[in-house]
């Protein structure tokens, strides 16, 4: 199972340890985010990469929260509809959870239909993963579908269905996982303490559906041999 490195957590602690020790005084206690904020020049605490972040894996998980839907109405098989039913009701929650950080920072939340449209629905211009997205949000987001793909999974039924969903999804876990490394490899990336919570909490959780899947996609492959 993929989750965030070792070296990423190792550089996470050696930076925060290095913040923290930056923002306080010899005798002194523990610092709020607005007492950090003001030792570091009133900036707060968090950087451009974490609102790109958060913006950006709205729109991922908006995507996958459509994929998951079709589970439920595509004739998907008891498993699948499980799985589906589970990823789409964390996933709509983590959307709750990641338009909160971005408000409560006065930063831009993406606009409903901004995620719609790069979740690949049917709109106009939509042609790739790769399509610019509007507003605010990201393009290019890794792992994301094409509207071909979309489309393509949208017709399947049964266990074409299954097993383009199962694919599907673990290409587009995957991507939030990319997603995540991404997020660290920037500087000051992922240091906040609500954003690496909430990372290392979707690094677990999808790493752990990823190898759920490909046994699943497995059994089908071969009946039998699980």
């Amino acid at each position: 199972m993929r989750r965030i490195s070792l070296p990423t957590i190792t550089a996470f602690a050696t930076a925060l340890a290095a913040c923290s020790a930056a923002t306080r005084h010899p005798g002194e206690g523990n610092f709020s985010p607005a007492d950090v904020a003001r030792a570091n020049g009133g900036r707060p605490p968090y950087t451009a990469a974490d609102v790109r972040f958060m913006q950006g894996m709205i729109g991922h998980h908006r995507q996958a929260v459509v994929m998951a839907g079709w589970a439920q109405t595509h004739a998907a098989s008891s498993d699948v509809r499980a799985l589906a039913e589970r990823i789409g009701v964390a996933q709509t929650d983590e959307i709750a959870t990641m338009a909160t950080w971005l408000r409560e920072r006065g930063e831009t939340v993406p606009e409903p239909e901004a995620m719609l449209h790069h979740a690949g629905m049917d709109m106009p211009g939509m042609e790739s993963a790769g399509a610019p997205m509007p507003g605010n949000m990201p393009g290019n987001m890794p792992g994301m579908l094409s509207a071909t793909q979309m489309k393509q999974l949208d017709a399947a039924r049964g266990a074409e269905f299954d097993r383009l969903f199962l694919t599907f999804m673990i290409q587009h876990h995957t991507g939030a996982l990319t997603m995540l490394d991404q997020l660290f490899a920037s500087p000051g990336g992922g240091l906040e303490e609500n954003v690496f919570k909430f990372a290392s909490d979707v690094s677990a959780d999808q790493s752990t559906e990823i190898a759920r899947m490909h046994s699943m996609l497995a059994a089908r492959q071969h009946p039998g041999s699980h």
